[in-house]
């Protein structure tokens, strides 16, 4: 018998599968905590209870394949390693457009002359001399390098030139901007290769660590990861270009709330730890977002699954919004180590500190609040002075109180936790519902501690923020209940296309006619306000959050069995999809140009142009389906023709043809 093995790795559990290939049925299912410090044992430890529970043999499993939100929480929570930009031949206005100085972050940038112009042609020689000086210089200072080049996807010449420089003088990982997209857009496609040059060193240690787990417990068969599109990949592919795995877990939710549902209409909503990705179902396939990915603040140029992802999940930082002389709370986007987590494995640590707490007249900032070293690799490098101070000091998990002594040292604490070299440890929903009796698998003695501690914090006219922990962890759940109701509003009014398509679904989401409808307002004017289709809910803690959600959006939700490793169910029940792309332009009469990955080809006729590009790209595409793990390859051709009516005349502006493959992935003995 063949079984298949879909993992997935999430800010807060790793979930695993066993699929029963013959009868295509889930028979077996298990979670652990994913450790962050070293994936492999959370990785382990569910693939090794899915395995048990199933009770099959690891030669008997076929195919692993892998899905997570680690690449995507990193982004929402502005996360990864540092690195530097190579900028060739764009202006200073440039940088400053697409999200660029958001996503460095601070990191360097290299600005030198070069790139090509729209033809293709070279603007400026590259002057490799100074790269090489520059990046010797950066080189112990990042963990990787973006290149990104004037009209790179036009003739790639310099940034492989600067690739192939970088490697040899420094080592390091190099991502080009024209091997992630072969869209124009300069600044957006050099953001998008900065976020896959943070996010190498994340990934290589996921697939890293799955890989070693099954070469330790004897499973000898191909290891797929799912991109961002909800297609398959090699896990070779993924750690060159781990920016397509980017909504990679989201897009699993999708294909395992299809599978497990049969729903065709539904927006799709999954809450995991840290983020809620929502989509829409329609024709029982999600929509493939034309524009590039939305991760947080940023849009890729990565083609993946339209979705909305936001900052809101089970391990949510809460904040209390103290405008005036109300207080309100408000969740996320970070994600914190709950106190319940945090005491299971530290209690000594973790009460002592609350019972000191709630023993004084005054709370402080950071009273209740822990920190929890990572020791990940490649996460010190670049660290200023007061950063390696204070990531010295923490020998092991500790208060936050005791970790920082000055308000310059909470700073740099801060930036240790936006690198990804400590967590911190607070109150969350999870620790919410462990105080409200929904949740009972960590430690509900210390959040109800932190609770009543929280609780004490003031409004603007001095009264507390909440009579006791259970007072607050209610407020808690009703929070995320109506964050959550907003995440799927947006969605819906994005999806809709109403006669107001116009105006931001942010906008429309909250707007006052919205919340009376939902309120079923009666008076003068009656106002109702439901979803039209239903809400298919994903996720460890659907079942106890989601119920309010359909309650408030007046429509059906579903909850369907295993919702809580959906994704780890669409892992495996996906199929490989690689596609190239390439541009035909017409420089002068008679003269047309095929522009691709392996430079700017010419030729006399328009025709003989487009049949040179598929028959080129067919090739590109086979080679890439190949090396992704497929087999019985299908392809489809699109050519995309921009003609213009000038005085009678049809006149060619360009084409852009794409060819896809797809296949099924390759499994161990076929």
């Amino acid at each position: 018998m063949a079984y298949l093995l879909g993992v997935d790795t999430g800010g807060t559990y790793t979930d695993a599968v066993v699929l029963d290939e013959a009868t295509d049925r889930v028979i077996a299912s298990a979670k652990a905590l994913t450790t962050r410090h070293d994936l492999s044992l959370g990785i382990g430890q569910a693939i090794d209870a899915a395995l048990a529970q199933a009770g099959c043999r690891p030669a008997e499993v076929a195919l692993v394949s892998l899905s997570t939100t680690l690449a995507t929480n990193a982004l929402v929570e502005g996360q990864g390693g540092r690195v530097a930009l190579v900028f060739i031949g764009f202006s200073p206005d440039d940088l400053a457009r697409g999200g660029l100085p958001e996503a460095l972050g601070g990191d360097p940038v290299i600005a030198l002359a070069g790139g090509h112009n729209h033809a293709g042609g070279e603007v400026v020689p590259l002057d490799l001399v100074m790269l090489e000086a520059q990046v010797a210089a950066l080189g112990p200072d990042v963990t990787g390098f973006a290149v990104a080049a004037s009209f790179g996807t036009r003739n790639p010449a310099h940034e492989l030139a600067a690739r192939d420089l970088i490697r040899r003088v420094t080592g390091r990982p190099v991502t080009c901007g024209h091997e992630l997209s072969a869209r124009l857009n300069g600044p957006r496609r050099a953001l998008t290769a900065v976020l896959n040059a943070r996010l190498i060193g994340l990934i290589e240690r996921l697939v890293s660590g799955c890989s070693a787990h099954l070469a330790l417990v004897g499973i000898d068969a191909p290891l797929m990861v799912v991109r961002g599109d909800g297609a398959l990949i090699s896990a070779a592919m993924a750690r060159e270009r781990p920016i397509e795995t980017i909504l990679s877990g989201p897009a699993a939710s999708i294909e395992g709330a299809r599978w497990l549902t049969g729903e065709s209409e539904a927006l799709v909503a999954d809450i995991g730890g840290t983020t809620t990705d929502v989509a829409l179902l329609r024709g029982g396939r999600p929509r493939i977002d034309p524009m590039g990915a939305r991760v947080g603040a940023f849009r890729t140029m990565v083609e993946a699954v339209a979705m909305r992802t936001t900052g809101l999940g089970g391990d949510s930082e809460v904040h209390v919004l103290a405008d005036g002389l109300q207080a309100g709370l408000r969740l996320g986007p970070r994600r914190l180590v709950p106190v319940s987590l945090m005491a299971r494995d530290h209690p000594a640590l973790v009460h002592s500190a609350l019972d000191r707490a709630l023993q004084a007249e005054a709370n402080g900032d950071d009273d209740g609040r822990f920190v929890l070293p990572l020791n990940l690799p490649g996460a010190t490098t670049g660290l200023t002075v007061r950063e390696a101070a204070v990531l010295a000091r923490l020998t092991g998990a500790s208060s936050v109180n005791a970790a920082v002594t000055t308000r310059m040292e909470e700073a740099a604490l801060m930036r240790l936790v936006a690198r990804g070299a400590v967590m911190l440890c607070g109150i969350t929903p999870s620790d919410a519902s462990h105080v409200l009796g929904r949740l009972s698998v960590w430690d509900g003695v210390a959040a109800e501690k932190a609770m009543a501690l929280f609780a004490r914090k003031r409004t603007g006219s001095g009264a507390r923020i909440a009579t006791g922990p259970q007072e607050l962890a209610q407020a808690i759940i009703d929070q995320l209940t109506a964050q959550t109701v907003d995440c799927l509003l947006e969605a819906a009014f994005d999806e809709d296309g109403g006669a107001w398509s116009d105006a931001a679904p942010e906008v429309l989401a909250r707007h006052a006619l919205t919340r009376a409808g939902l309120d079923r307002h009666r008076g003068i004017v009656e106002l109702t306000a439901r979803l039209g289709v239903p809400v298919i809910g994903l996720g460890a803690s659907a079942a106890a959050y989601y119920g309010a959600v359909g309650a408030r959006l007046g429509t059906r939700m579903v909850l369907p069995e295993h919702a809580g490793v959906a994704n780890a169910i669409g892992a495996v029940v996906g199929q490989v999809s690689m596609h190239a792309e390439g541009l035909v332009t017409s420089p002068g009469p008679g003269q047309f140009a095929l522009h691709s990955a392996a430079g700017v080809a010419l030729f006399g006729d328009r025709d003989t142009a487009l049949d040179a590009a598929e028959a080129a790209l067919r090739v590109q595409a086979q080679g890439l389906a190949q090396a992704a793990g497929a087999q019985d390859l299908r392809f489809v051709v699109v050519r995309d023709l921009r003609e213009a009516l000038i005085e009678g005349q049809t006149m060619f502006v360009d084409a852009t043809v794409r060819v896809t493959a797809h296949g099924r992935p390759r499994i161990a003995g076929q």
